[in-house]
């Protein structure tokens, strides 16, 4: 197996194992909030594998809807942050001096920001909650990309079939759309996927401060803040596992983009 076909075995039983978690925390829902004071505070077992809360409720079904909920989250902010980031990046390179320094200037501004408190800032001001943070975290994560976008057009520009296409005639939006979306198409697809730990780490960590979601969902930041309080009794399962389990799927986030990088990668292909 050459190295090429390594990288896409990794690629995709990063991305079984994620949407496993997915699709096994969305069953889990229900058992997630079942209460039973004949379990509370067990320790990790054959028949609780992360163990039992305060509540007798799973750990493990909890640990599992708040990381699919994380997931969701991270996909649906993620892909709305990559899309701004596409069209800035798009417009700061084709529209002309003015808007390209417009641009420029919200993404030194925002990026000049430290990002925890903008996005805190930006999710409360729209209400907390499930909205406020899928908005908070869409809404402050794209000056990266837009960044390189940017860049790579900047390039792009002064390649030949692109002033071949401007000299035959050609609009800029038909030039941005037909010759430079498909050559930005790799760049996007990496930093889509690289967003995806970012958005979620962002959440959880929001939710943790009290600034996301609300108590009543099994996310992975509630979880991990009411945990807190019982971990000077002993009961270290409680945010031990959890957070082991966020991390590992951030990690699992991050090799599935930089695999991806590599298979996108021309001179890959002859690994």
């Amino acid at each position: 197996m050459n190295r090429r076909k390594r990288t896409l075995l990794i690629f995709g039983l990063a991305l079984l194992f994620l949407a496993a978690v997915t699709l096994s925390g969305m069953l889990c829902h229900d058992v997630a909030r079942k209460a039973d004071f004949s379990v509370k505070n067990l320790r990790p077992c054959g028949l609780y594998l992360f163990g039992t809360d305060w509540l007798g409720r799973d750990m493990l079904a909890r640990t599992l809807t708040g990381l699919s909920m994380s997931i969701r989250i991270g996909l649906c902010t993620a892909g709305i942050s990559a899309c701004i980031a596409l069209v800035l990046g798009i417009m700061s390179a084709v529209l002309g001096s003015r808007v390209d320094a417009v641009i420029s200037f919200l993404i030194d501004t925002i990026m000049g920001i430290p990002h925890i408190l903008l996005l805190i800032l930006v999710s409360f001001a729209f209400g907390k909650g499930f909205k406020g943070v899928v908005l908070g975290v869409a809404l402050t994560h794209w000056p990266s990309l837009a960044r390189v976008i940017r860049s790579e057009v900047m390039q792009l520009k002064d390649s030949e079939y692109i002033q071949a296409a401007a000299r035959l005639g050609q609009g800029k939006l038909t030039i941005a759309v037909r010759h430079m979306l498909p050559h930005l198409f790799p760049q996007f697809a990496v930093g889509l996927i690289l967003m995806f730990p970012h958005a979620i780490l962002h959440e959880a960590s929001i939710t943790f401060l009290g600034f996301g979601l609300t108590s009543e969902q099994p996310a992975i930041g509630v979880i991990l803040s009411e945990s807190m309080r019982y971990l000077i009794t002993g009961k270290w399962w409680l945010a031990v596992l959890p957070g082991v389990m966020l991390v590992l799927t951030v990690e699992l986030f991050d090799v599935a983009g930089n695999a991806l990088r590599r298979l996108l990668d021309p001179s890959s292909v002859q690994e």
